[in-house]
């Protein structure tokens, strides 16, 4: 399957692995990209520049295929080593890079002057048409269904996409409640040129995280994600577990009134405990919708193959059909 997406990033499939939070670690990257699709290290996981170029050269000992590495730029006083980070992926070679976050601006020039292709993750097509404005080469459009930050406008992919098919000139991909051949094949309809895929990949083989975090996720149903957060407007969609809905009654009390210091104990150190140490009950941890659509645990080869191949049989076999 060809689409301005496998052009760009000369991938087979198009099928991209967001970053994720302790878990796009090198064996879930290169097994995304060994399946055809375009897997992706996390880089603010990895504790320091140095250590981000370890993981990438874990990475190109494991494929030789495309991959690339997620940056989201983060407000605040402490600032990660983001010029470090950037020059650990310039010299590891790597030729494309996610943001997320704030935008990547200020680093577009380092990026482009390295050849580095780079998708900005968006929630809205105001922030879309900003990351094409400032070079970049394509967007990921990140509908409410997502897991994690779906930002503040709570619009769902059926009427993002294809606003952003309206605005947009670069290629985009869709995000936010992916997971099964239907999805990309609707993606594809409403204007998107593949899918991103986070909640769906932590549930495979290769995903480096803890079994009790894919058999919560296996149990759980499109009912069962919370948002959290929202009123300081940094709004996470995360899975219901007993410190999410204590965290829930303190912004439910507090209102308006809430603060960074109410939550902190249910949000900060959470990823480690929960992601390696398998406490599901630890924090808030970010899963999509998509939950209720995740039956099993294949490897990432059997995932992607499966999802592109149904999705061919689908437009071949039915769509096509529908107007012959």
């Amino acid at each position: 399957m060809k689409t301005r997406i496998t052009e760009l990033f000369g991938i087979e499939h198009p099928v991209i692995q967001g970053g994720m939070h302790h878990v796009g670690f090198a064996e879930l990257a290169a097994a995304v990209s060994n399946a055809g699709g375009l897997g992706m290290i996390t880089g603010l996981t990895q504790k320091s520049a140095k250590d981000l170029a370890n993981e990438i050269a874990r990475c190109k000992e494991m494929t030789d295929k495309p991959f690339g590495v997620n940056l989201t730029f983060l407000p605040g006083l402490s600032v990660p080593d983001y010029p470090g980070y950037i020059q650990s992926i310039i010299d590891g070679g790597v030729k494309i890079v996610e943001t997320a976050g704030r935008s990547p601006q200020q680093y577009m020039a380092q990026l482009k002057e390295a050849g580095i292709k780079v998708i900005h993750k968006c929630t809205s097509v105001r922030h879309a048409l900003k990351a094409q404005s400032i070079g970049c080469d394509a967007v990921s459009v990140d509908g409410f269904e997502c897991g994690g930050h779906p930002g503040e406008d709570d619009i769902p992919n059926m009427i993002l996409l294809p606003r952003a098919a309206e605005e947009l000139t670069i290629p985009f991909v869709a995000s936010g409640g992916m997971g099964n051949a239907q999805q990309l094949v609707a993606a594809l309809a409403l204007g998107a040129e593949g899918i991103n895929m986070g909640t769906r990949f932590i549930v495979t083989e290769e995903a480096p995280v803890h079994q009790n975090v894919k058999d919560a996720i296996l149990a759980a149903s499109e009912l069962d994600t919370r948002l959290v957060m929202r009123p300081l407007r940094n709004t996470e969609r995360v899975l219901t577990n007993d410190a999410v809905e204590k965290m829930i009654e303190i912004e439910t009390e507090k209102g308006s009134n809430t603060s960074f210091e109410d939550v902190m104990p249910y949000v900060a150190g959470v990823y480690p405990k929960v992601m390696s140490g398998g406490e599901m009950d630890a924090g808030a941890w970010s899963c999509g919708m998509v939950a209720g659509l995740i039956h099993d645990q294949p490897t990432c080869d059997e995932l992607v193959k499966r999802i592109v191949t149904d999705a061919e049989g689908i437009i071949r076999d039915r769509l096509v059909g529908l107007v012959g």
